[in-house]
């Protein structure tokens, strides 16, 4: 069985970033799995008439984007919106290799350290899912986790997805250089409506960003658990064998 684990930021990440490749991979048989670091607590209100209530409203919204996406295991950790920086490195680093090291997953895609539009929480995302990869393979890291049913284990590539184009109206970023072009027309509307089940975070300017894309997500490989060198590919899963040792 292949597996694709998908780390973000908030809830909403997981359908307009990251949508097309969640799709493709499910179509093709692959377990894919979301992980997100906050329930957006900090973000758009709506009706909300608190921080707590809004985190619950997008925890539901979440849940309902990811059946669209036809995720097979979702969870959110709840660390706090917008304040990520500000969290001691090692309690979501230690999540992430957990879930790793349960779920098994040959690649790992996540944002790059640029943080996409520049959200330091994406970026500090990027950070925490760097270290979560390198680190669920190692006995010397987070030990404490290991029993006869959880393990160290290796990912096989680290992804983080990058931009061919800048953001109006944005600050320019320095995103890496793409590596793997993903083709997802296919699958274009199903992601817009996944992220429109985000119903506190509906914007014309995503779906406007999504259709600019051209069903085309890309990635930059960032890591490899074998030594390589870095040529175009349109496959996440290039080079993956069903279980490293």
């Amino acid at each position: 069985m292949q597996r694709l684990l998908c780390v973000t930021a908030h809830p909403d990440d997981e359908a307009a970033a990251f949508g097309g490749a969640l799709l493709l991979y499910q179509a093709r048989g692959v377990e894919t799995s979301v992980i997100t670091l906050t329930a957006g607590e900090a973000g758009s209100r709506g009706s909300a008439k608190s921080r707590e209530e809004l985190g619950q409203v997008r925890r539901a919204e979440f849940a309902a984007a990811c059946d669209i996406l036809k995720v097979h295991y979702a969870e959110v950790l709840g660390y706090p919106d917008g304040g990520l920086v500000e969290v001691p490195a090692a309690g979501p680093i230690a999540d992430l290799v957990f879930r790793i090291r349960r779920i098994r997953p040959q690649v790992l895609i996540t944002f790059a350290p640029d943080g996409a539009t520049g959200h330091r929480d994406h970026a500090m995302a990027s950070v925490f899912a760097t270290l979560a990869f390198h680190w669920a393979a190692r006995d010397d890291r987070f030990g404490e986790q290991l029993t006869t049913d959880v393990k160290p284990y290796q990912v096989q590539r680290l992804y983080y997805l990058t931009s061919t184009f800048e953001f109006p109206g944005r600050r320019r970023l320095c995103p890496a250089p793409t590596s793997t072009i993903l083709d997802v027309h296919d699958f274009v509307e199903e992601k817009i409506r996944a992220f429109q089940a985000h119903r506190t975070q509906t914007s014309g300017v995503v779906e406007s960003v999504i259709r600019q894309q051209r069903g085309l997500e890309t990635y930059h490989l960032a890591a490899a658990c074998t030594p390589t060198t870095t040529e175009a590919a349109n496959d996440l899963f290039s080079s993956v064998v069903e279980e490293f040792v």
